[in-house]
């Protein structure tokens, strides 16, 4: 019955909060700011990672792309053929794709080329090529991503849009419809129409392809794959889903190393809070203590309503401030913050950070402030409460 909850101790610690409502509001902002920040940025690297991690996922084992003068150059359409009779290859399809850039809107839109009776890279394509009929290349129809659609509603293109040719002549294309694909990253910029269309815009002949795409049935052949087309085109560029793979990883502790540096900043900050409360508790909280006791109040009861008092002060300003994070990354999409991890650009329509509810975020937020705090005042406290209450009171 001891250990049991006393409603009156929790009483009188949110009585003692009121009474010091300057103070204990000073240290919940300070405690919101640092919760909102720290899993903020947990929020945002959770969510890009996710949608970077299913988008190279979808991502065929190897693509062969042909350089010249360390740029990208088209491929011969001819160099397939060659590819399928390696040892280990599954499939090999020339790819057509590029940028193009929209004037009135100031961003650039993915557009990849397809063709029906061809085998697709990715299953969200596959998926496209099922669901819309992309026309033949005297009436062009095409899909485009959410992203694309919403630029292109604002720039009032509702049912066809009218691309810029190599030559400066108009080429419309209907819309066919809008495509959501598994992540925004992969489909939020792209528009899909047929490889004729595509060609023709792009003035890209029948024989050239942007580069070739390779499956590997075989995980781990994947290697001596790599290293048999080194051998047949050394001089291009041979990229592998795990070259990219490390490729993001890079950038993210790159860019992880900047938020440090906020961070940095709003711990210090928290941690001078921290070392104030550690150092003492002020004259007028000793005299309080000394009064209890005074009073006829235990060395436990004592803590115990520290305890409720650093507690309620703690986990609610965790609450809130976790509560703002879910709010600022999920509902207005971490505007400036974000910018430090996918950098800032008008050239791509903007994405969306997916929902991604991760526990472990949660509990290491919370373990790297409650506790810390609630340590912090029941220290000093536990000091002063052990002495004599004439002596704490004089």
């Amino acid at each position: 019955m001891k250990n049991k909850i006393n409603i009156y101790l929790i009483e009188f610690a949110i009585n003692a909060i009121l009474r010091q409502k300057y103070k204990s509001l000073f240290v919940s902002i300070v405690f919101i700011l640092l919760t909102f920040l720290l899993t903020s940025v947990f929020f945002i690297t959770n969510s890009i990672k996710y949608e970077l991690n299913s988008t190279v996922d979808a991502l065929p084992e190897i693509v062969i792309q042909k350089t010249e003068a360390g740029r990208q150059q088209n491929i011969d359409v001819a160099e397939v053929d060659k590819i399928l009779a390696v040892k280990g290859v599954s499939d090999a399809i020339a790819r057509v794709w590029g940028y193009y850039y929209f004037e009135n809107a100031g961003v650039n839109f993915s557009i990849v080329g397809v063709d029906k009776f061809e085998n697709q890279y990715k299953s969200s394509l596959a998926k496209i090529v099922d669901t819309f009929d992309l026309g033949e290349a005297d009436s062009p129809l095409m899909a485009i991503g959410k992203g694309v659609h919403a630029i292109m509603q604002k720039n009032y293109y509702k049912e066809y849009f009218n691309f810029i040719k190599s030559d400066g002549t108009l080429k419309k294309v209907t819309i066919a419809g809008v495509f959501d694909a598994d992540t925004q990253l992969e489909s939020n910029d792209m528009i899909v129409i047929s490889k004729e269309t595509f060609r023709e815009i792009f003035n890209m002949p029948q024989t050239k392809a942007t580069d070739i795409v390779i499956k590997v049935a075989n995980s781990s052949e994947i290697a001596t794959v790599v290293s048999k087309l080194r051998l047949m085109y050394p001089n291009s560029s041979i990229v592998t889903k795990e070259s990219l793979k490390v490729s993001y990883q890079n950038i993210f502790n790159y860019k992880s190393g900047l938020f440090l540096a906020l961070f940095i900043i709003s711990l210090f900050t928290f941690f001078i809070v921290i070392y104030d409360k550690v150092s003492g508790l002020s004259s007028e909280e000793k005299r309080e203590v000394g009064i209890l006791k005074a009073i006829g109040w235990r060395v436990d009861d004592v803590l115990r309503e520290k305890f409720y008092e650093s507690f309620i002060i703690s986990f609610f300003s965790y609450i809130v401030g976790v509560g703002l994070a879910m709010a600022f990354v999920y509902i207005f999409q971490a505007p400036v913050l974000r910018d430090i991890f996918v950098g800032y650009s008008e050239l791509k329509p903007s994405f969306e950070l997916p929902f991604v509810f991760d526990i472990q975020t949660l509990f290491l937020v919370f373990f790297l402030s409650v506790p810390i705090y609630i340590a912090a005042i029941i220290f000093p406290s536990w000091r002063v409460a052990t002495l004599e209450a004439d002596e704490v009171i004089r």
